[in-house]
């Protein structure tokens, strides 16, 4: 195995963390809707006109679920990004390529691209080697000085 796979999941990585940050600032555009939807809510509390407060209650709640659904993407994306750098869960990054693929047309290439690599076996074994190594070192340390998610 050559240093030119760490390479290429590096950059892989890069890419993934600029995608992570457009679908994240994409994901901030229904934040206009969910301001009109509570700007609704709270103008038919004043005038008393449930129609209008139901309204922006639904308008709001569609804006702010649309909103927690790209963020969630964004950070699974920057994860599966960070997960690629590191060399470690090769199945979180065979699924965050996956995920890639419905941004189009960005996120299809970088997904393609990375699931490309990822099926390339000197980047399995490379994959294998660290989630080995993560292992082994942490089953070394005590239970006070692991990492909480590894409990």
């Amino acid at each position: 195995m050559s240093a030119s796979e760490k390479d290429t999941l590096h950059i892989l990585a890069i890419f993934h963390y600029v995608i992570a940050g457009l679908i994240a600032l994409v994901a901030c555009i229904p934040l206009i809707h969910f301001t009109i939807g509570l700007t609704l809510t709270a103008g038919a509390i004043t005038s008393e006109e449930p129609v209008l407060g139901v309204m922006g209650a639904a308008f709001s709640l569609i804006a702010g679920i649309i909103i927690l659904i790209g963020w969630g993407l964004a950070v699974f994306v920057f994860l599966s990004g960070r997960n690629l750098d590191r060399q470690t869960r090769y199945q979180f990054c065979m699924v965050g390529a996956g995920v890639l693929c419905i941004f189009m047309p960005l996120g299809t290439i970088l997904g393609v691209f990375t699931l490309v690599t990822l099926q390339d076996d000197p980047v399995k074994e490379l994959f294998n080697r660290n989630e080995d190594t993560e292992q082994a070192v942490s089953s070394e340390l005590p239970m006070d000085s692991r990492p909480a998610d590894e409990y």
